[in-house]
């Protein structure tokens, strides 16, 4: 791996810290769900510092990760120790639209929105092969999605920097804080969204004692439903459905945050 990742310094550093609690997000049991059903290995795609595979290792599943940042791959190690989870030969850094391990999986998962990621169409079809390639045969596909359509709200001005905004701001166990703030743009045509990023480590009394500036232009590409399934389909991709949100109801056409589930020939 080259050091084009975009996952470092401290937004790998303040990532647990700043989400938060979410071991009732309602993504865990969803995905958990289709991995059991599945009966076989699974791939945390985007596995980060490993907010779901830890949990799915420590309840005696089989999964494996995968990430491009090298640094959120150590925290996910550091975490995997500290917990008594052996993630020996489990975790792997590369590049989805390279994507070239050792096994095939009955289930991939795309937590997170992480495919959307891919700003570039034509990486995002490469990822999207890469990923039929894994799947064993039977396996299924899953990602979530999150669509910035705006449903009858006013639509943000074209290319235009909002203003800065404060994200998240989190006391570390030692008494210092980090904060988060950010601004993003639009371009509509394009469907992407660029975004920067200020994080600010914090004195016990409040005093910024160091800054990190991040720039991800562009930093997300959003697709409808309609784009989503057709992506699937051109990749090879079978029986290609939307749930809403992280259920299995179907997706309504009103759905912002929806997952996408396709199954290999």
């Amino acid at each position: 791996m080259t050091d084009a990742y975009e996952y470092r310094g401290l937004i790998a550093e303040a990532w647990d810290l700043l989400r938060g609690d979410y071991s009732a997000w309602p993504d865990r049991p969803f995905y958990r769900a289709i991995i059991e059903s599945q009966a076989g290995p699974a791939l945390d795609v985007g596995c980060g510092t490993g907010r779901l595979t830890l949990d799915y290792l420590a309840a005696g599943l089989d999964v494996d990760g995968v990430d491009n940042s090298p640094e959120m791959l150590a925290i996910c190690r550091e975490k995997a120790d500290a917990l008594g989870v052996d993630v020996e030969g489990r975790l792997f850094e590369q590049g989805v639209d390279t994507l070239d391990l050792p096994r095939r999986y009955s289930t991939m998962f795309v937590p997170s929105s992480s495919f959307q990621l891919l700003t570039d169409a034509a990486a995002a079809a490469r990822a999207l092969h890469r990923f039929r390639d894994h799947l064993a045969p039977g396996g299924v596909l899953v990602m979530s999605i999150m669509s910035k359509l705006w449903p009858g709200e006013m639509l943000p001005p074209h290319m235009q920097w909002s203003d800065w905004y404060r994200v998240a701001e989190k006391q570390r166990p030692d008494g210092t804080g980090v904060r988060r703030w950010a601004r993003s743009q639009f371009d509509h045509e394009q469907q992407l969204e660029h975004e920067e990023n200020r994080y600010e480590v914090l004195s016990p009394e409040g005093e910024v004692l160091r800054t990190e500036l991040h720039r991800r232009s562009p930093a997300v590409r959003w697709y409808t439903q309609s784009q989503i399934v057709d992506a699937l389909e051109r990749a090879g991709f079978t029986n290609v459905a939307l749930t809403s949100g992280f259920t299995q109801a179907p997706a309504g056409p009103s759905d912002t945050t929806f997952c996408v589930i396709g199954r290999e020939k």
